[in-house]
Order: C-alpha cells, then sequence, then structure tokens
C-alpha cells in the first residue's frame, strides 16, 4: 500500500500532509548551505534561524520565489528531506504525493514542480491548483454546481478563483503576498523611522500588531534596528497604524485582485458568492482586518477559514480521496 503524501510547496513554508495522519509537518522553506563544499548544512526552522545572519560561506535561502521554483537542486533536496521526515521509519516506500501549486504558473514551472517531486523519491505524482486545495480543506464541497469564492494568501503569491463542479471557473494570482507585507514594513520603517530591520523583525511586527483596518484600540511594539543616520543600533515604537499606512498599497492590489475576479464571474456563480460569501484562507489571510477591507470595497460577507495555514495543506492531501470518490461514482 502506496502511502499517500500532500505537500503545500510554499513560498514561506511547507507543510506535509499524509493520509490518515493529518497535517504532520509545518516549516518554513528555507535551506542553508555551504558555498564552498555545496554541502546542505540546515533544512526548515533550523536555517530560518540563519537568515540574515550566517558567516560569508554560508548561505540561508529561500529556494521558491513567488510560488515558483528558482533553485532547482535546492527544492528537489527540500522535498525530499520534507518526505523522508514525514514517512518516518517507512522511508523505503515511494510514496504517492500531491503537491500543490500557484494557479498562474506556466507549464514549464509545473515541469519543475513536478521533476523535482519524482526526483525527490516520488513514485506518482498529482499537481493541484492552489485555490482548489484551498477549498477542499476548507471544508467547502467543491463538487457540486455552487460557486465559491477563494482567496488564497500565502507568502509568495495571492490566488482568488471562484470554484464550481471541482475546479476553477474564474481566477487569477498575483506575486503579491506575505513576503510582499514584509517589504512594504521595512520600506516604511527605513522612511518614516530612518531605521533598517531585518526581514525577520519585519514579519515580527505583521504576526504581533500588523493590521489592514483601525483598531479598536491600538497597539504598538518596539522595534531595534540600525539607525541610517549615525549606523548604530536604535529602538524605535511602532503601532498599529503606522502599519496600516505601510500595508496600504500591496493589500490594496489583493483587493483589485477580487473585485476584478468578482467582475467576471458569471451572474449564476455570482449570485452564489453573494449568499455564501467570500473565503480567506492561507497564512497572509490572519492578517487583521483583511475580512474588513475585502468586506467593505465588495460588500461581501467575508471569513477566514478555520486554521488558514493548514487549509491548504489537508486539501492537497484529501484531493486524491475527492478524486477517486469522483471517478467511482
Amino acid at each position: 500500500m502506496a502511502v499517500e503524501i500532500g505537500i503545500d510547496l510554499g513560498t514561506a513554508s511547507v507543510l506535509v500532509y499524509v493520509k490518515g495522519k493529518g497535517v504532520i509537518l509545518k516549516e518554513p522553506s528555507v535551506v542553508a548551505y555551504d558555498r564552498d563544499t555545496n554541502s546542505i548544512k540546515a533544512i526548515g526552522e533550523e536555517a530560518r534561524l540563519m537568515l540574515g545572519r550566517t558567516p560569508g560561506n554560508i548561505v540561508a535561502v529561500r529556494p521558491l520565489r513567488q510560488g515558483v521554483i528558482s533553485d532547482y537542486t535546492v527544492t528537489e533536496k527540500m522535498i525530499k528531506y520534507f518526505v523522508q521526515k514525514a514517512m518516518g521509519r517507512r522511508a523505503f516506500s515511494k510514496p504517492r504525493i500531491s503537491i500543490c501549486v500557484p494557479s498562474g504558473v506556466t507549464e514549464v514551472e509545473r515541469k519543475a514542480v513536478e521533476e523535482a517531486t519524482y526526483a525527490a523519491g516520488a513514485r506518482e505524482v498529482r499537481l493541484i491548483e492552489e485555490p482548489v486545495a484551498a477549498a477542499i480543506g476548507a471544508g467547502i464541497d467543491i463538487s457540486r454546481p455552487c460557486g465559491n469564492m477563494i482567496v488564497d494568501i500565502g507568502g509568495g503569491t495571492a490566488d482568488v478563483a471562484v470554484i464550481s463542479l471541482g475546479g476553477t471557473v474564474v481566477n487569477t494570482s498575483i506575486k503579491i503576498a506575505g513576503d510582499n507585507f514584509d517589504d512594504a514594513i521595512v520600506r516604511y520603517v527605513r522612511k518614516k523611522h530612518n531605521l533598517l530591520i531585518g526581514e525577520r523583525t519585519a514579519e515580527d511586527i505583521k504576526i504581533k500588531i500588523g493590521s489592514t483596518y483601525p483598531l479598536v484600540e491600538e497597539e504598538s511594539m518596539e522595534v531595534t534596528g540600525r539607525n541610517l543616520m549615525t549606523g548604530l543600533p536604535k529602538t524605535v515604537t511602532v503601532t498599529s497604524a503606522e502599519t496600516e499606512q505601510a500595508l496600504k498599497e500591496p493589500v490594496g492590489q489583493i483587493v483589485e485582485a477580487v473585485i476584478s475576479v468578482l467582475e467576471r464571474t458569471p451572474p449564476e456563480l455570482s449570485a452564489d458568492i453573494l449568499d455564501r460569501g467570500i473565503v480567506l484562507t492561507g497564512g497572509g489571510a490572519m492578517l487583521r482586518g483583511l475580512e474588513e477591507l475585502i468586506e467593505e470595497r465588495t460588500g461581501i460577507n467575508t471569513m477566514t477559514a478555520e486554521n488558514p495555514m493548514t487549509v491548504v495543506a489537508i486539501g492537497t492531501g484529501q484531493y486524491v480521496e475527492f478524486m477517486s470518490g469522483r471517478n467511482e461514482g
């Protein structure tokens, strides 16, 4: 009996779902390797801690950029590592792997993911579009002739899709997501406070006080970075209202993408969406105020899926069962 594995191969993190066990692995998609010997030093969380803190010969890289493989060999080793970690003792048998890709990827990019997964030791590889996997994972019955709108905001891409009868009817994929939120915060803090902060600090700010809609009570946090005037370390206080300012542009582009998909949706499905609402998934969906903002701009009730981080991985794993159910029926 082949082991069924679902992998959400994200720009920011990789989640692995094993049939019968659920999501058993969630680690950052970061690989640290030694430039001199070309050997891999660390993968996952261990490597993430090295981001921005490595000596010259060791580099910590993210092999996926905007949902697409940017470094093939490193990606292959990373997939292999996670698959073996997930399989544990049964590592000798070749698993069947379903892996998800953003809906906008090209044929060449799909092929690259497929080949890297085969090279990592898969017996069979199935590629699934991210919004479809997200919908299944969020518990939506996508086999019915009924429109559902999914907005999946990951680390590198945001996928907006209307799904009916098990497939996407209208969709768009933009390369603006969690990473761009971090960049926007870095830029804002540099401009407003003359302070240079790193990627990880920006992510911290986003998670702790990030907001895209005015909060009832303003929150703030201390942030330490390098003062650009003196070149010395300095601490400033950043507030949630400032993050709202910083995130205005990238979040605005995601809202625009949602509107553009709604404009192209067939009327029957539009009626369904107005009825059922918009579902947000992915790590980016955890940004506060996003629901309110989309609701305000579209007039459609918007909610975030439970555990938005894991729905794509769960859906990727369950997709196989969903497909086999359809084929038998």
